[in-house]
């Protein structure tokens, strides 16, 4: 099987240095714009107006960033750091932004995952949590999968004592198209060995939604 055709794309702004990378597979990024080409069209647009010459290709291109948890392997991520620890207490990452897709009208949810694990003779670097998190958000989803998604790669991979996932989000497929209610947000939970303990759970409820101000 041929590899992907790569194209690496260079921004650098003179003023501070930063270079930014981008890379996009070209065939994927030529087919998918073509496919948006007709969806203009059909939408009763002019595709070749000024406006929109370059809308297919920056929409492949957002479609592309918008899924790249696809080419990642979540499990990995966290192998890549683990730590033997004698710790047993719970670690609380929280407030872990969330930007994902639903997978039923390709519309953003977005909002915050708070993620506990109760180590079991190994830790991993606080890092390595939302970058999971991304992982699966970065894909078509539902919220209630992408949840129980996070839980289980963090169960079977640390073999931790318990894990806690929560996750509120907001959907603008309800806020702007269906109910149309823009207020509303949708809770997810997902909890494994210790944290099925009515009093363990509560301990990691209060803390998410403690303040340390």
């Amino acid at each position: 099987m041929n590899e992907p055709v790569i194209n690496h794309m260079a921004e650098e702004n003179e003023m501070d240095g930063y270079v930014k990378i981008d890379r996009y597979n070209d065939a994927k990024i030529k087919d998918i714009a073509n496919h948006y080409t007709s969806i203009l069209a059909d939408i009763g647009e002019d595709p070749s107006r000024e406006g929109l010459l370059k809308t297919p290709e920056r929409v492949a291109k957002a479609l592309q960033f918008l899924t790249h948890g696809y080419d990642i392997k979540p499990d990995e991520i966290l192998k890549s750091a683990m730590f033997k620890e004698d710790y047993s207490q719970m670690v609380v990452v929280k407030d872990i932004e969330v930007y994902s897709m639903c997978e039923h009208h390709m519309l953003p949810f977005f909002g915050k995952a708070h993620v506990a694990y109760i180590p079991n003779g190994h830790i991993v670097g606080l890092s390595k949590i939302p970058r999971v998190v991304d992982a699966y958000a970065r894909r078509l989803q539902v919220q209630e999968r992408l949840t129980n998604e996070i839980r289980d790669c963090i169960q079977n991979t640390l073999k931790p004592a318990g894990v806690a996932v929560v996750i509120e989000c907001k959907h603008l497929c309800m806020a702007m198209r269906g109910a149309q209610k823009q207020n509303s947000v949708t809770t997810t939970s997902a909890f494994t060995g210790e944290f099925v303990n009515e009093k363990t759970r509560a301990e990691f409820l209060r803390l998410i939604t403690a303040s340390l101000d």
